[in-house]
This record gives structure tokens, sequence and C-alpha cells, in this order.
């Protein structure tokens, strides 16, 4: 979502920071730099002026001129009012009141609601908690039944409801069931509109009045840019919003909803999409989305995103298996690619890294997703004793496997290649004390205040 907002910081703050002293003109020429590129990103006017404002009276006042390292200061001034733009800290789901406590969804159509109410169920059943899903869209049947398929998909209970009800007595039903079914959170997708409009607002006030739910979130496109701040807030004027979630936040967005909705509304970001399965829903923590932007990795959300997604019993098996000497083979191989595509691929995981966002931009082309699939193909064509024993591969063999995967026998020997220099890396991390080790070590590399400088790896 922040790529070209990324790049243009990137190229604007790279000059200022080897710099041994700021003047009243190199921060101004800077901070021009700074607010065409977020005005580029769609950022709100209003957040613009407010954000530049405030760097400027922190970067010209003392705060700078007693460092020893100006233009790194500048920075990290530029880092620390990002964070205040989009709220000091995450703002975590107030679930706290007598069950069931009840999540009401709001939004324009189009915006994503009924995914996001079946994203955020599976995120709450991963908290241990009961999950009762209800579609009062009666205006839209496809919803309702979009919404019953995911949550059959994952596994948490779903109420009934079709168009010829009133969107209130069906909240009303399903109030009544989670309370007899003693379920903790009802989830309540609403109906929305191409735009804003009098009987939707009148509706989505009628089902606050009859729900009392313990959070009202604004589900908005992150496409939108800061449309998504100004239709939040005519919500909230309505609502009384406790929250906003941007989805589609791994589309073409330019940033500027994300930058603008918290500053407008004066309401938190409590989750953003970051992808079309139930499991890309993240919190939003505006320290990390700061580190993102100014492109110094986002390590502690990698660390998250490995606990929940990898297969630990495999990754078990693996590091067993390494510890007594035995080789990384093939299906190793390939259980890692599996793996990797499981989070969001190569291009998923440099995103997050301190100073790979270039990186990134490369791995997150066609030609590296479908390389991936070419290895795995690849080594899906071998039979188990030749993935155990990689070795045995001869040119006749080769030839087999390059016509069963659709391949050149050259791909294939460009994937033993790469298989022999990740068993040399997996031979460094097992002598080393593992991944668990690794990890650690990568958050040493943190960003902002928790690794020290809060400098982004700029060359």
């Amino acid at each position: 979502m922040f790529d070209n907002l990324t790049k243009r910081l990137g190229e604007t703050l790279r000059s200022i920071r080897g710099q041994a002293r700021l003047t009243e003109e190199n921060i101004n020429t800077t901070l021009r730099k700074v607010r065409i590129a977020l005005l580029e990103a769609d950022v709100a006017l209003p957040v613009v002026k407010t954000f530049i404002n405030q760097v400027r009276q922190r970067a010209i006042g003392t705060e700078v001129s007693r460092s020893l390292s100006p233009g790194q200061q500048f920075i990290k001034i530029v880092q620390q009012e990002l964070i205040a733009i989009m709220g000091a800290a995450n703002a975590e789901l107030n679930l706290a009141s007598q069950p069931p406590a009840v999540i009401l969804l709001a939004g324009l159509q189009g915006a994503g609601k009924t995914t996001v109410a079946a994203k955020l169920a599976y995120f709450l059943l991963q908290q241990k908690k009961s999950v009762l899903l209800v579609s009062v869209d009666i205006y839209r049947p496809a919803a309702i039944k979009q919404l019953e398929t995911l949550a059959t998909n994952i596994g948490v209970s779903f109420f009934p409801s079709s168009s010829d009800q009133l969107p209130v007595t069906i909240a009303c039903h399903a109030l009544t069931y989670a309370r007899q079914q003693h379920i903790d959170v009802l989830v309540v997708d609403t109906a929305g509109r191409l735009h804003i409009d009098h009987d939707m607002m009148s509706e989505a006030q009628a089902l606050h009045a009859t729900l009392d739910p313990v959070e009202t979130l604004f589900v908005v496109d992150a496409m939108t840019g800061q449309d998504a701040a100004n239709t939040a807030q005519a919500f909230n004027a309505a609502l009384d919003l406790t929250g906003v979630i941007l989805s589609k936040t791994d589309g073409d967005a330019r940033g500027g909803g994300a930058l603008s909705v918290r500053h407008i509304t004066g309401k938190p970001i409590k989750f953003m999409g970051v992808g079309e399965k139930v499991e890309d829903l993240e919190p939003f923590y505006p320290d990390r989305v700061a580190s993102r932007i100014l492109g110094m990795g986002d390590v502690l959300s990698l660390i998250e995103e490995v606990e929940r997604k990898v297969d630990k019993s495999k990754a078990g098996q693996l590091a067993n298996k390494l510890k007594r000497g035995k080789g990384f083979d093939l299906a190793d191989f390939r259980d890692q690619l599996q793996q990797m595509k499981n989070m969001g691929g190569m291009a998923g995981l440099m995103q997050k890294l301190p100073g790979a966002s270039d990186m990134a931009k490369v791995a997150q082309n066609a030609e590296a997703e479908q390389h991936i699939g070419q290895m795995e193909s690849i080594i899906n064509s071998m039979t188990p004793r030749e993935r155990a024993f990689p070795d045995t591969l001869n040119g006749s063999r080769k030839r087999r496997i390059a016509a069963g995967s659709g391949t050149q026998i050259q791909h294939v020997n460009r994937l033993l290649k790469q298989h022999k220099q990740m068993q040399k890396m997996m031979k460094k991390v097992s002598a080393k004390g593992g991944m668990q080790k690794m990890m650690r070590g990568l958050q040493g590399k943190l960003p902002s205040d928790m690794s020290g400088s809060g400098i982004p790896p700029w060359s």
C-alpha cells in the first residue's frame, strides 16, 4: 500500500540523513518535498498541514540542534510524527462485557464488510472466543449466502436470515440465540450503499440502538484514499464509531486513508486487511506501519506471522532432523516453499525486513511467483527416493523430471543448485541454535526506540 510513499520519502530523507548541520533553509526544502509526497499519496490536506507544522516546529527547535546526528534525529522526528498522526498505539477490541459482546460492522457497499466479518471471526477464534456471524443485509441475498459459506469454511456458527425479514428483527433473534448458546462474540454484518444516504444511516442507527454493541467498526476500502476519512467522519456522526478497519491494503492504495482517518475522525484504526484469505487480517500498529513507510521494515509483525502461519509440527520435525545430522532434502525444500507461499510469498517476507523494500518490489512480480510454482512442480515430478537423495539425479532422470513438470533441464539444474545453497544455510542455522535464535537476532534490528537510533538502513 505504501510503496510509492516509501519511495518518495526515502529519496527525500536520504539527502538530509548525512547532514552534519541542519538549517532552517534545508529543513524547509526537505519538508516541501515531504509535503508533496504526502499529497501524492492522497493524504488529506489538514493532516498534511498538521504533520508538516509539527515536524518543522520540533526540527527547528533545540531537539535537533543539540543532537550529535542532526540528520538522523530529523528522520526520527518524522517517524514519531507519523506515529502520532495514525495513533499512539494499537487499539485492541473492547470485549469486556457480559457475553455476547456485539461487534457491529458498518460501511459502504463494496468496502469488503462481509469478508472482513469472516476475517474478524477467524481472528477471534484464534483468541479462543466462540463467535456467531449474522448478516442483516436483506438487500443483497448473495451477501447472506457468502457469509454463511465463509462461516462454514472457518468453523464458526452462522445465524440464518433471509431477505423477507427486517434487519432489526434478524438482529434481535441472533442476539437471543447467542445468549442462549453462551456465545462470546456476535459479529453483525450490515447492509451498505454506494454512497451515504438517509435510509442506510437510519437503519444502522436502529440496529445500533437495538444491539448496544461494545464495538461499532467502520470498514473502509483503503483504495478510496482521503475519502475514507471523510466517509468515516459521516458514519461517526451518526453511530459514534469505536474504530476503523482498513480493507484491501494489499492493493494499489496510496496510503492516504491510513494516514488521514485517525486524525480526522479521532477514531483508531484497529485492523487492516492484508490479503484475500480469512487469516489475512492484522491488528493495526501505528509504530510498525510508520516503520514500513520509512523503509525500516516490520520485524515484529514478521515474527508474529511466522508464529501464526508456520506449521510448528513440520518445523519441529525439520529441526530434529537437522540436529540428528540428517540432510536437508528436496522434500524439506518443498515444505519451505509452501510455508513461504502461506506467508504471502517472497514479497510478503521482504516487505517486513529492514531495508528490503526494494527487493520486495522485485519479488512481487509475476515471474518470481511463477518461479516458486515451477520449483514445486519439479520436486513433485521426482520419486520419493530422488527427493531424499538428490545426488542420484543423472542426466536421464533430469530429462524425465523436466518432461513431467513441463520445464527444461536447465530449470532442474537451477533448482538443485538453489537446494544446495539452502542446505548450507540450514546447516549454519542448525549449528547456531536454530530458527528461533535467528529470529531473536532479527529483533536486534528492530526500528524506533526498540533498537536505539530508529534510522532506516538506506544506503
